[in-house]
């Protein structure tokens, strides 16, 4: 059982119950690096302000990247009974090199030494899923021009609304990911501040260094308020909310891929890899990769509230109750990362298919804002359009027939405005022509849309880089 680096004020041991409900070392050893690397810089800080002698401090950092080795190797015993990732390498750095290893909680608390490792692994997996989030938005890119000439039928409330490019489409999600991203890379600025020097809460009485600990870490700023830099766990909620946005994000495009890919709609077909099979019926296809997103959205989301609760009622400074922060953002690391991943694999793998969309423009009256827009060129006011092309709607409904297949003698009882040349605002692909207002999705609008993409991403299309 090893020795509890509080256990001077207390007799006895701890009841075994207390220690397995109390320890978090389980989950929290994958802060090793990060915790390594703070205490690293800690020691060198303890010594450079003579708190420590210079000998003293490199038998530290020897030993703790000793440790580290050992910890990568495998070989390292996490013993149950230490509460937690900085305990069981401070006592193994002890059990190393003696007394000196007792030396480096000098002027450290776990309360900022915690609080300093997670910001480190933020960090790092932040970073990790903006290149994730790059890799994403480039799948989608070339999605979108290997098929920027197809034309698929645009919803509202789920009923055809007007056609558009399927590239316009695919770059709607990509605007949401370049917002993914933007958000990510905002949060970096507050998550690289070093809170280590706050102590327990109130400072140290030592003549520290903060800034030479935030500066051999990367950190260009360190704490301002002692009892905050412990008690803050604001860029926790911040980047908790960030990937609930991601996945809903995901969780929208597959919702449409489930639904494309369904025999009803036919647009696209998932590839095999990122597909399973029932365990009855053998014809089955089922898009899992994309249902689990869906659902692990709701997990991420509950991640956040969860957090959300156990902060509301904290008062300042450290409480235990904060331990409760890292099982739901580790899984929620974990979660958007994979997620990322495996849609960027479905998007890269998947098949379109034109046919299936271009039949999907027959029915639904899919140029009826046309014919109103067009009205209103003749001079026609747009509400009195609306009215006119409604009636002809309908109309053509009782007839079995497109706006297109209509008689001009057929449109005129409705609106008596229209010449010959309202066919050509009637044809599909004239539509979407048409729509040359920005950000809108006519095929010029959308080249430059891709090709505005590109310049972000640092890529050519055309140029066959990707």
């Amino acid at each position: 059982m090893a020795e509890k680096p509080w256990g001077g004020r207390f007799e006895g041991k701890t009841e075994k119950t207390v220690e397995e409900f109390t320890t978090s070392l389980a989950f929290d050893r994958r802060l090793y690096r990060q915790d390594i690397a703070g205490s690293m810089a800690h020691a060198r800080m303890l010594a450079a302000r003579g708190i420590i002698t210079p000998a003293e401090g490199e038998q530290i950092v020897q030993g703790l990247a000793e440790i580290q080795r050992e910890m990568e190797a495998g070989e390292f015993d996490f013993d149950p009974s230490l509460e937690d990732i900085h305990m069981a390498v401070e006592a193994r750095l002890t059990a190393k090199i003696g007394e000196v290893g007792r030396k480096l909680h000098t002027a450290r608390s776990r309360n900022d030494q915690v609080a300093l490792d997670v910001r480190l692994y933020l960090v790092q997996e932040v970073e990790t899923l903006v290149a994730a989030l790059h890799g994403l938005r480039r799948a989608g890119l070339r999605l979108a021009h290997q098929h920027r000439d197809v034309i698929m039928p645009g919803y509202t409330h789920m009923q055809r609304a007007q056609p558009i490019l399927f590239a316009h489409h695919l770059l709607a999600y990509d605007e949401m990911w370049r917002r993914d991203v933007m958000r990510l890379t905002e949060s970096l600025a507050r998550l690289r501040v070093s809170p280590l020097g706050a102590g327990a809460l109130a400072g140290t009485t030592f003549a520290i260094d903060p800034q030479y600990v935030a500066s051999q870490l990367g950190f260009p700023e360190v704490f301002r308020n002692s009892l905050d830099a412990v008690s803050d766990r604001d860029f926790i909620l911040e980047f908790l909310s960030h990937a609930g946005i991601i996945m809903v994000h995901l969780s929208r495009l597959a919702e449409e891929l489930i639904l494309w890919s369904s025999s009803e709609f036919g647009f696209v077909a998932l590839p095999d890899a990122y597909a399973t099979g029932s365990s009855i019926m053998p014809q089955k296809k089922n898009p899992d990769v994309p249902e689990l997103i869906r659902g692990k959205t709701g997990r991420v989301a509950g991640h956040l509230m969860g957090v959300l609760m156990t902060l509301k009622g904290l008062p300042l400074a450290y409480n235990r109750d904060l331990q409760e922060d890292k099982e739901p953002l580790f899984d929620t690391v974990d979660t958007v990362q994979g997620s990322v991943t495996l849609m960027t694999g479905v998007l890269e793998n998947l098949t379109v298919r034109p046919q299936r969309m271009a039949a999907a423009l027959q029915g639904g009256f899919l140029t009826a804002t046309d014919m109103a827009e067009y009205l209103v060129t003749r001079g026609v006011p747009f509400r009195t359009a609306h009215e006119q092309v409604g009636h002809t709607v309908r109309y053509a409904e009782t007839q079995g027939k497109e706006l297109w297949d209509l008689t001009l003698a057929e449109i005129k009882q409705f609106a008596p405005l229209a010449e010959a040349d309202i066919f050509d605002w009637l044809k599909i692909e004239n539509s979407v022509a048409r729509r040359r207002s920005p950000g809108g999705t006519a095929p010029e609008r959308v080249n430059e849309a891709l090709e505005r993409v590109e310049t972000e991403l640092g890529l050519s299309l055309h140029e066959q880089k990707i």
